[in-house]
C-alpha cells in the first residue's frame, strides 16, 4: 500500500479524529448551535443566528497579529465570548476598507491597529447598542436594564444569545456615535492571556494560505526572468521544455519582461521553465558588480543632491564643526537585503461568470492589485475580485508598488486561453535572485564636540535609492527629498543643534523597497552608533547622555524617556557595563534595547536583549511581545551575515544556504517589558527591527573596541555563534 501524507494533510487527519471526539463541540470544546442565518450588523460585525460573532478584517494577516488584534477591539465593545468570535478578511473595497492613514485599503507602516483602534471599536458598541435596544423592544423593558457578558444578554429572569436580536437588531438604525469603553472597563484589551486567532488553523492545518489553494482544471505557471534587472526577452526556444512531463505551453510575457512556462503541476512548470532557452536585451539592464555600485554611492557624498533639513544648511553647519574641541568622522555602508518571506509569492487567477477574473491572494495592498490586474487583462476594476488568505510573511516584500507577482500572474493568465484558472509560483530562487530589496545605502557623518562633550555640529549625509519616486506616495517627496532616504535622522527626538543632512538618490534598476522599518533600518544604526562613540568619546554614560539629550516636555521624548528608564531597570544597566545600548523612535513608538554579549576574540554570541516598548494602549500584550521577539530576530538576521550582492549586474544568492536565517543556537533570550500607557495605540510589527542591530554592535565595541561599520558584520571578521 502506498502511503503519502503531507505535514498539512496529517494535521487536518489528527484534526478531524480529535473532532469526532467531541461530538457537538467546535475546537475549544464550546457546544456549537446549528444555525446557518446571519445579519451584517455593519462592515466589519457579522452576527449569525446561533450567536457566532464574524469580524471583517480590513487588513490581511501575515503572522503580525491582525487577526486578533482587530477581533480583540470589536469583541471588547461588544462583550462577546471570546471564543464565540472568528475573523474573517474583507473583500477589496476601497470605500469601506480603507487604511484611515492611507486612504487606500492596505495593510502596512505599522499601522493596522493605530488606524483601526477607534474604528474598530465603535463598530463593536454600535452592534452591542443594537443588539440591546433589540432585545429591550423583545422583553419590554428599559434598555438601560440590560446587561451584557459573553455573548448573553439579560435583564432581570430574562435571557438570551445574540442570536435571538440579530435579525430584529439589524432592522434598527444604529447610533451615530455609539458610547465605547473607558480603560477601566476593559476586559480583552490588554489581556495577556487570549490566545491568537490565527493559532489553531496554523497549528492544525486548516489555516488556508495562497499556495494552499487548488482549483478544478487549475494550470500552473513559472516565469523565466532575465538574470540582469532590466533586461528584456528577444527571442526563446521551447524545444528543451517540450520533452518535460506536464508541460503545456511556453509564450512570451506581453512585457517583455520574460517567458512563462506552464505545466500541469507546480514541478512540471518550474522543470519546462528551467529548460527554455532565452535570449535578452541587456542595453537597459544594470550591468555594475557591488564593488562599482558602492563606489559610486561614496561619490554621492561628495556633493549631496538635496538637503533634507530645514533649518540648518550643510555649509552653516561647517564652521561650527571647525571650531569644535573634537570631531567624529565615520563612514557606514549597507547591502541590498531580500525579504525572503517564508511563503514565496503565488497567486491564482481565476475566471468567473461575466467576464471578470477572481484573484486568490495573501494579498496586502488591494487598493494597488485590483487595479494593476484589470489593467492588465484589459478589465474595468469592478471586474477584479480579490479573495484574501494567510500570507507566510511579507515584511513589505507584497506590498510593491507594482503589485508585481499579481500582475504577472494576470500577464500569464492574459497569455492563457483564458479558460483555466492560472497559478503562478515562485521559487525561492526566484525571490532571492529577481524580487525587491531594501535598497543599498552610504553614509558619511561628522560630529562636533566641545570640550565638555556637548555636541555643537553634526554633518551628516547620505546616499541611497528614493522608494516614493515614481510610486503612488511620490506625493511624499518634498524639494526632491524623499521622506524615507532620511527617516530616523531626520525627525530624531534628539535636542542635536546644527544638524544638517544632505541626501543623494543612487540610481539603478535593481528593484527597491520598503523593508521591515524602511529607512530606519540603516539610519538607526548609524545615529545609535554615532551617539554610542560620542558618549565613549567624551566619558559619558550612554544612557545617561541620551536622556540628557530628550525633553521631557515633548510627548514623544517622554515617552522615550520611559522606555529608556524602564529598559534601564528591567536589565539592571550600570554605568561602566561592558554591555550595549541603543534606542529608536519609529512607526510613533518608542522602543530601547540594551544587548548583553559574550566575545572570544572574533567569536560572539549575543546572550540576551533587554527591551522596553512605549506603543500606547497594549491591546495584545502577548502579541507585542511576539513583534519584539520577530523584530529582534529579524535584525540579527539582517546584520550578522546577510547581504545582496551582484556580479555584472547579476544576484550571487541564490536561496537560504548563502542568504540565511538566524538560527535557533543563535537567538538569544529576548526580554520585553511594555511601558504602561493610556496614550492611542502605535505600531509595533516594525519598531524593535531598528534599535537591535546598533544595541548589538555598540556591545560588540564595549567588549572587543571593534566598531562595526559596514555591514554585513562579517565583513569585520566576526563569526556568530
Amino acid at each position: 500500500m502506498n502511503i503519502s501524507v503531507s505535514r498539512r494533510g496529517f494535521l487536518r487527519g489528527s484534526a478531524a479524529g480529535a473532532a469526532a471526539l467531541l461530538i457537538g463541540l467546535n475546537a475549544r470544546g464550546v457546544l456549537a448551535a446549528a444555525g446557518s442565518l446571519s445579519a451584517d450588523i455593519n462592515p466589519f460585525v457579522r452576527i449569525d443566528a446561533d450567536g457566532m460573532v464574524t469580524v471583517i478584517i480590513k487588513h490581511f494577516e501575515m503572522g503580525q497579529g491582525t487577526t486578533t488584534g482587530l477581533t480583540t477591539l470589536v469583541a471588547e465593545e461588544l462583550d462577546a465570548d471570546w471564543d464565540r468570535v472568528k475573523p474573517e478578511f474583507a473583500a477589496a473595497n476601497d470605500k469601506l476598507y480603507a487604511n484611515l492613514f492611507f486612504g487606500a485599503q492596505g495593510t502596512g507602516g505599522s499601522t493596522s491597529i493605530a488606524n483601526s483602534f477607534l474604528q474598530y471599536r465603535e463598530a463593536g458598541a454600535a452592534a452591542r447598542d443594537l443588539l440591546v435596544r433589540a432585545a429591550a423592544a423583545s422583553w419590554k423593558v428599559d434598555p438601560a436594564s440590560i446587561t451584557v457578558e459573553k455573548g448573553i444578554l439579560k435583564s432581570g429572569s430574562k435571557s438570551g444569545h445574540f442570536g435571538k436580536f440579530v435579525s430584529a437588531a439589524a432592522k434598527l438604525q444604529p447610533a451615530e456615535k455609539p458610547t465605547i469603553k473607558t480603560p477601566d472597563q476593559f476586559k480583552l484589551i490588554g489581556n495577556a492571556k487570549l490566545h491568537r486567532k490565527d493559532n489553531d488553523g496554523k497549528t492544525d492545518g486548516t489555516a488556508m494560505f495562497a499556495m494552499d489553494v487548488h482549483l478544478p482544471g487549475m494550470i500552473y505557471a513559472a516565469i523565466m526572468r532575465a538574470p540582469r534587472f532590466g533586461g528584456t526577452v528577444t527571442s526563446f526556444d521551447d524545444s528543451g521544455a517540450k520533452g518535460v512531463p506536464g508541460f503545456i505551453a511556453a509564450k512570451a510575457l506581453p512585457n517583455n519582461a520574460g517567458v512563462v512556462a506552464f505545466g500541469k503541476n507546480t514541478w512540471a512548470a518550474f522543470q519546462a521553465r528551467d529548460a527554455l532557452s532565452v535570449e535578452w536585451d541587456f542595453t537597459k539592464a544594470e550591468g555594475r558588480s557591488t564593488d562599482a555600485m558602492t563606489a559610486d554611492l561614496h561619490a554621492l557624498l561628495d556633493k549631496p543632491q538635496f538637503e533634507a533639513s530645514h533649518e540648518v544648511s550643510l555649509a552653516s553647519v561647517a564652521p561650527a564643526l571647525a571650531g569644535a574641541a573634537k570631531t567624529i568622522e565615520a563612514e557606514f555602508d549597507f547591502p541590498f537585503l531580500a525579504h525572503a518571506p517564508l511563503e514565496p509569492e503565488n497567486c491564482i487567477i481565476e475566471p468567473v461568470a461575466g467576464g471578470g477574473v477572481r484573484v486568490h491572494d495573501g494579498c496586502q495592498f488591494p487598493t494597488f492589485t485590483r487595479p494593476m490586474v484589470a489593467a492588465a487583462l484589459g478589465l474595468a476594476p469592478e471586474k477584479v475580485e480579490i479573495k484574501t488568505y494567510y500570507a507566510g510573511g511579507s515584511f513589505g516584500r507584497r506590498a510593491n508598488k507594482d503589485s508585481d507577482y499579481n500582475v504577472e500572474a494576470a500577464m500569464a493568465f492574459a497569455v492563457s486561453d483564458r479558460k483555466a484558472p492560472v497559478k503562478l509560483v515562485w521559487s525561492r530562487e526566484d525571490d532571492i535572485r529577481g524580487g525587491y530589496y531594501r535598497s543599498v545605502a552610504a553614509h558619511r557623518a561628522k560630529v562636533g564636540l566641545d570640550g565638555g562633550g556637548k555636541i555643537v555640529g553634526w554633518d551628516h549625509r547620505i546616499a541611497t535609492k528614493s522608494i516614493m519616486k515614481g510610486s503612488p506616495f511620490e506625493g511624499m517627496v518634498q524639494n526632491g527629498v524623499d521622506p524615507t532616504s532620511v527617516e530616523g535622522v531626520a525627525e530624531s527626538l534628539y535636542t542635536l543643534p546644527n544638524l544638517a543632512i544632505g541626501l543623494s538618490d543612487f540610481e539603478t534598476p535593481v528593484p527597491i523597497l520598503w523593508w521591515r522599518s524602511v529607512g530606519h533600518t540603516h539610519t538607526a544604526f548609524v545615529m545609535e552608533s554615532l551617539l554610542d562613540m560620542v558618549a565613549r568619546e567624551s566619558g559619558q554614560d550612554p544612557i545617561e547622555m541620551r536622556l540628557s539629550m530628550l525633553d521631557p516636555a515633548k510627548p514623544n521624548q517622554a515617552r522615550m524617556i520611559e522606555a529608556i528608564k524602564l529598559v534601564r531597570e528591567t536589565s539592571g544597566w550600570k554605568k561602566g557595563d561592558q554591555r550595549g545600548f541603543a534606542c529608536h523612535y519609529s512607526f510613533n513608538t518608542c522602543v530601547a534595547v540594551v544587548a548583553d554579549v559574550a566575545a572570544d576574540g572574533t567569536s560572539v554570541h549575543v546572550d540576551k536583549l533587554h527591551m522596553a516598548v512605549e506603543c500606547g494602549v497594549a491591546v495584545n500584550p502577548d502579541v507585542i511581545r511576539a513583534q519584539m521577539e520577530g523584530g529582534a530576530g529579524f535584525a540579527l538576521t539582517a546584520i550578522f551575515r546577510d547581504a545582496i550582492t551582484l556580479t555584472d549586474g547579476e544576484v550571487d544568492q541564490y536561496n537560504f544556504p548563502d542568504y540565511e536565517l538566524l538560527r535557533n543556537k543563535e537567538m538569544p533570550a529576548v526580554d520585553v517589558a511594555i511601558v504602561p500607557s493610556n496614550n492611542a495605540p502605535t505600531g509595533v510589527g516594525e519598531p524593535g527591527v531598528p534599535p537591535t542591530g546598533p544595541a548589538v554592535a555598540n556591545a560588540i565595541f564595549a567588549k572587543t573596541g571593534k566598531r562595526i561599520m559596514d555591514l554585513p558584520m562579517t565583513k569585520a571578521g566576526f563569526e556568530f555563534v
